[in-house]
């Protein structure tokens, strides 16, 4: 038996063969295992015996046949949710799949509904958080990457008050993607606070928090760890390491701080051998190590700068400095602490909160809008204009209807009339109120997005912020084109060009250079100076090379012009066409000839045995 495989697919009978082989092939990493003789399976004697045998070895197992049996084969195996497999039951048609152990923590119901969507049968799910779409409490920390101290009894009691619908209180005291989450999907039995002190002390029978801290109440109390706190440690050399973890624990308790909220431990380059850094490593299980070097740490601004500090090591603060610069410029929690457990063994410590994570900071996202069209903007993109408190966005290339997705109150406003000096001051104004800014490019930001200088900004101010990527407008041109931009043997390459106007071209970038590589190329910004980008391609390519001039491609206005390279300058000229056109170049447009090698039976992988 093979020890690395993930799933065992049981089958009862050879009636349930084909739905059997339709499933392995489809998840991958599993083995058919069945009474008797049959290529391609692995044989076995006693589906119970088996089981005894090897139920632990596998992440999940899927019976195919009657749950009868399945439940028989597996009764005298089941330990407890947290340590069982996700097991399975489909009937040998495929057209029940049901979960019948571990379906949240072993990810029984996902598997069920990922088989049901390969047999085209019904996933049979009777969790009742999930039949209800509440959030399924015992998965919220390994979904997102957080920790919790809860016991099983705690966990339960928390998930018995929560499916039933009593009144809970959620606190989000710090954010990432898990609680950005937790409040797009809140129930409606579900309050959300973000200061522990704003709760009521009546009104509540359940408690969930989000926080570094460990937080307590007259009612039972979910708590998750987000991993969001950075520890900087110092030390006199060969420092004994006795004791140092548990004095750090014990003082973070003492801030109401939980150690399960531990991300990195750190110090300086003078200090990386110190046995006592390493112990810290090892008493946060899971954390990172960090080690940076003097000129890193430098230029940070310390609360207890200490001149005897700087002559050892060249910075004013070994500790604090470590825990700010880990935490990319966050708050300190916990400042300066010396600690002395024997004679001579001095040491110090500081805790710092991550600054992307801090709820007191603002968060700027830049994020790409697509070609124009509404709907293609992305999913992640959607969500950040939801929940944006400011919207800005390039006025004259991102079409208004984008920010139909902004929350009731939120600022929503046009660049296009403001200075770079306007909108650096506007950005600023909400993020320094621990507001949500979106910037809203056109297309993808990071193709002629003029972001960089945007971005050196926020660098200067050590401001958080974010690139949402867009569908860019070649991605757009060339579904509106039906074309494929690569054609195998013929155009394997894009360019993403631009013709030299008022902005100079490096001069190894020439268009007429470019050509020569008879490439699918996409002009941007050059409809301007047509007649100068058909003179240079005319260079490389023949005149009859097809070309299209896409004008506002997935807005409203879109028109597109197809036509020859020796004409390129006439179309764009006659038709009146303007700075938001992409020029497409290439034998890619519209190609059909010949059949693909890929897709000969030389290429097996495409297709299923």
């Amino acid at each position: 038996m093979k020890k690395s495989i993930r799933t065992a697919i049981v089958v009862i009978s050879e009636a349930g063969l084909p739905v059997a082989e339709t499933i392995r092939r489809e998840l991958g990493d599993s083995v058919i295992y069945i009474k008797g003789e049959v290529e391609g399976c692995e044989p076995v004697s006693s589906y119970s015996g088996f089981m005894k045998a090897h139920f632990a070895d596998f992440k999940s197992i899927v019976f195919v046949g009657a749950l009868g049996i399945c439940v028989r084969s597996i009764a005298d195996c089941i330990r407890n949710k947290y340590a069982d497999p996700a097991v399975i039951n489909v009937d040998s048609t495929g057209r029940f799949v049901i979960p019948v152990l571990s379906g949240h923590i072993g990810g029984g119901n996902e598997l069920a509904r990922i088989i049901a969507g390969i047999t085209g049968g019904e996933a049979v799910v009777t969790t009742q958080s999930d039949n209800q779409d509440l959030w399924a409490l015992d998965m919220l920390a390994s979904r997102y990457g957080w920790k919790t101290s809860a016991t099983p009894a705690e966990m339960n009691r928390a998930i018995f008050r929560f499916v039933g619908k009593q009144k809970t209180a959620l606190l989000l005291e710090c954010k990432d993607k898990g609680t950005d989450e937790l409040e797009r999907t809140c129930p409606a039995h579900v309050d959300i606070y973000y200061q522990y002190e704003k709760i009521p002390p009546t009104g509540y029978e359940l408690l969930i928090s989000v926080s570094p801290r460990e937080r307590t109440s007259t009612v039972p109390v979910l708590c998750f760890y987000p991993q969001v706190l950075h520890i900087g440690a110092g030390c006199r050399k060969d420092c004994s390491p006795a004791g140092v973890g548990s004095f750090v624990k014990e003082t973070l308790r003492k801030n109401g701080l939980s150690p399960l909220a531990i991300k990195s431990v750190s110090t300086i380059e003078l200090k990386k051998d110190e046995a006592l850094i390493a112990e810290l490593h090892k008493e946060f299980a899971g954390s990172e190590l960090a080690i940076y070097r003097a000129e890193e740490l430098a230029g940070i601004e310390v609360p207890h700068p200490s001149d005897k500090v700087y002559e050892v090591t060249g910075v004013y603060g070994v500790a604090e400095s470590c825990a700010i610069h880990a935490s990319e410029g966050g708050r300190l929690l916990i400042g300066k602490q010396k600690g002395v457990l024997s004679e001579g063994n001095h040491f110090t410590f500081a805790v710092a909160l991550s600054a992307a994570n801090d709820r007191n900071n603002g968060h700027i996202e830049i994020v790409g809008a697509g070609p124009g069209d509404p709907e293609l903007i992305s999913v992640r993109g959607k969500k950040m204009l939801e929940k944006a408190d400011l919207i800005l966005y390039a006025g004259s290339l991102v079409p208004r209807e984008l920010t139909q997705y902004a929350k009731p109150g939120a600022t929503v406003r046009s660049s296009a009339d403001m200075t770079l000096e306007e909108q650096f001051d506007l950005m600023k104004k909400f993020y320094d109120q621990g507001k949500f800014v979106v910037r809203l490019h056109t297309g993808d930001p990071c193709i002629y997005g003029a972001i960089a200088e945007q971005m050196a900004f926020f660098d200067q101010y050590g401001m958080n912020y974010h690139i949402t990527p867009g569908i860019s407008s070649f991605q757009a041109a060339a579904a509106a084109l039906r074309s494929q931009f690569t054609i195998p043997e013929k155009v394997q390459s894009i360019i993403l060009t631009r013709g030299e106007g008022r902005t100079p071209m490096p001069e190894k970038e020439k268009l007429h250079l470019l050509a020569r590589s008879q490439s699918t190329m996409c002009i941007y910004l050059s409809a301007a100076i047509a007649e100068q980008v058909q003179e240079e391609l005319l260079q490389a390519y023949p005149p009859e090379t097809p070309v299209a001039a896409c004008y506002k491609l997935t807005w409203k206005e879109e028109k597109i012009y197809r036509g020859q390279l020796k004409d390129l300058a006439r179309i764009v000229k006659e038709n009146h066409l303007t700075l938001t056109t992409l020029l497409i170049v290439g034998n890619a447009i519209d190609h059909r000839e010949g059949l693909s090698r890929l897709y000969s039976h030389e290429f097996k992988h495409l297709f299923r045995p």
